[in-house]
């Protein structure tokens, strides 16, 4: 085959792109949710699909590159080839472009996601220098056998004390509650073990474009608490339903270090999946955890979720020679 490599162009192309991204993720795309990003981030991501010239239109496989928005020079990438077209050379022929492709952008750091229950993708990786960078999982609660009565007393208990459960939509949602939502989800995130320490967003404003205003982003369902007599935000639970999912999806919970140890963290999830199943009308929620972060994934454990596939990480630092 000659293969051509080129921009993707048309609907019809970037629903196949989604089609494969669901294999790719344990998340759902779509073909017009997924162009719709790509147009949003074109600055930052380089998509080439290939087809064979001899039969125009046919897709084969694709290669992704986004770098990343806090770091130029590190970049996550995504490649795929069509089951059938596979040990024909192609899934080599897109990696040298792809590494072409990086050089040209003075990319430094390659990440890539890989299913922790496929070791012939792993050792594809680990032959081409890549390295576990972390290890990350999927769990799911099934919201039809969770008794969420007990936790009852709990939530009592802590309001009694002064801690204030409320949303964002309670709130209004104003931009001082988003500096604060902003402030509180960026400080947790960076305190995840094995999280490395580093922030998840460039600024407020960034923040604001690619959570507050993202179509998936429910002011009701950003539930928060606060604790009332000093005015501080102490802890909280994101959840959603992405367009196309039969599930509701816990973002992040997270508990601000100086109110760690008084079970903030089981109560404002309860407030969170209570939205889930009574709001979103949904049966089922899902979320991902860093392997290392034992305190949210025993919380997780005790509520009663099960485990499922994850990926693992993998990472290869680059060092191209200078002509």
């Amino acid at each position: 085959m000659s293969i051509i490599l080129r921009a993707a162009e048309t609907l019809t192309e970037f629903d196949q792109l989604a089609a494969w991204f669901n294999t790719l993720e344990d998340e759902v795309s779509t073909g017009p949710g997924l162009q719709a990003y790509f147009e949003a981030q074109r600055e930052r991501i380089t998509l080439k699909v290939a087809e064979d010239e001899h039969k125009p239109g046919e897709l084969l496989g694709f290669t992704w590159i986004a770098r990343d928005k806090l770091q130029a020079d590190r970049a996550r990438f995504y490649l795929y080839v069509k089951p059938e077209q596979r040990q024909q050379g192609l899934g080599q022929f897109l990696y040298e472009d792809l590494l072409r492709t990086a050089q040209q952008a003075q990319l430094r750091q390659l990440h890539v996601a890989l299913w922790d229950h496929s070791p012939e993708d792993r050792a594809y990786a680990e032959r081409r220098g890549f390295t576990e960078r972390l290890h990350e999982f999927a769990m799911t609660l099934d919201l039809r056998a969770f008794d969420d009565q007990p936790y009852d007393a709990l939530l009592t208990r802590l309001e009694g004390e002064g801690f204030q459960f409320t949303s964002m939509a309670e709130l209004g949602d104003t931009e001082a509650a988003r500096r604060q939502l902003y402030l509180l989800n960026e400080a947790t995130s960076m305190d995840i073990p094995g999280a490395g320490g580093e922030p998840s967003w460039a600024s407020f404003e960034d923040f604001q474009s690619s959570v507050c205003q993202a179509s998936w982003y429910l002011p009701a369902g950003q539930k928060v608490v606060i604790d009332s007599v000093a005015g501080t935000w102490a802890a909280m639970s994101a959840i959603t339903r992405f367009e196309g999912a039969t599930y509701a999806y816990n973002l992040h919970t997270g508990v601000a270090r100086a109110y760690r140890g008084q079970k903030l963290g089981q109560a404002v999830k309860i407030t969170a999946l209570r939205f889930a199943r009574e709001v979103l009308h949904m049966d089922e929620v899902r979320t991902h955890h860093n392997a290392k972060n034992t305190p949210i994934i025993a919380i997780d454990r005790k509520f009663g979720y099960q485990q499922l596939p994850g990926i693992f990480l993998m990472e290869k630092l680059l060092n191209f020679r200078q002509d």
